[in-house]
């Protein structure tokens, strides 16, 4: 197992380099890609930046560049319905590109010629994120998040969903635009701009890939504030201890 790990921010990756056994850096295609020993799997760590192409190109270099073989998304995304908090963990199901609509040449959503609207992430590697996922709000979340930044952000009692996760180049800040989204999207859980790309690179290339959201707003006229204090008080925080899980789980599996 060569483990790729992609994030769009600096801030949703932080530690996890520092945590790298022997790491060593290589520029290519204007992003630094750092390889090494992540509690004893072997992975590379790259910030693809945001939006799909740049997260398409991400994942693309990884696989055959670096020749990973399998790929884990992590960062922050937006609620997708109601019953998904600030502070609630979403691993994906599948994923689609809610702003992909090539009609009446092909149906919406459907990315031309792949004959597909949805990209299912890998069966084994979200259930092992799941299961990480639940471990780490169970036994780490209140020591981890400061007293502090739980009542900011009001994360009480953070759950796991699974589900259906839409990507868009557009940061989804309005009730008009996600219920539009909704309303075409039945059962979506979150919004974002990266996921359904690196889903899509990794179903062409047969590579196994799993999604891992933080959810940081509810996609509403609020989704900016405290954006980036959010992204570093607590998505970054869950981000490196459930990878650490997740690899010591990967690692497990693999014995």
């Amino acid at each position: 197992m060569r483990l790729g790990i992609i994030s769009a921010l600096y801030e949703e990756q932080q530690g996890l380099v520092e945590a790298m056994q022997s790491p060593y850096k290589l520029v290519h295609g204007m992003r630094e890609y750092f390889a090494g020993q992540l509690w004893e799997i072997d992975a590379v760590c790259v910030l693809s930046r945001m939006g799909k192409v740049a997260a398409a190109m991400t994942a693309m270099t990884l696989v055959e560049k670096f020749q990973v073989t399998h790929i884990l998304f992590t960062g922050v995304a937006g609620a997708g319905d109601k019953s998904v908090n600030v502070g609630d963990l979403v691993v994906a199901e599948s994923l689609v590109q809610h702003d992909m609509d090539a009609s009446p040449l092909f149906p919406r959503f459907e990315v031309p010629l792949t004959g597909l609207t949805h990209f299912s992430a890998d069966h084994q590697l979200s259930l092992r994120l799941v299961s990480t996922a639940h471990n780490f709000l169970e036994d780490e979340f209140v020591s981890v998040i400061s007293p502090e930044d739980q009542q900011t952000f009001r994360l009480s009692q953070p759950r796991v969903h699974r589900g259906l996760i839409a990507s868009g180049d557009q940061f989804i800040s309005s009730r008009k635009q996600l219920e539009q989204v909704n309303q075409a999207l039945p059962g979506l859980v979150a919004v974002e701009m990266e996921g359904t790309a690196v889903a899509q690179v990794c179903y062409e290339m047969g590579v196994p890939f799993a999604v891992l959201r933080t959810i940081s707003d509810n996609a509403n006229e609020d989704a900016a504030t405290d954006f980036m204090h959010f992204v570093k008080s607590v998505a970054a925080q869950y981000a490196f201890h459930i990878v650490k899980r997740f690899c010591l789980a990967s690692k497990e599996a693999l014995a």
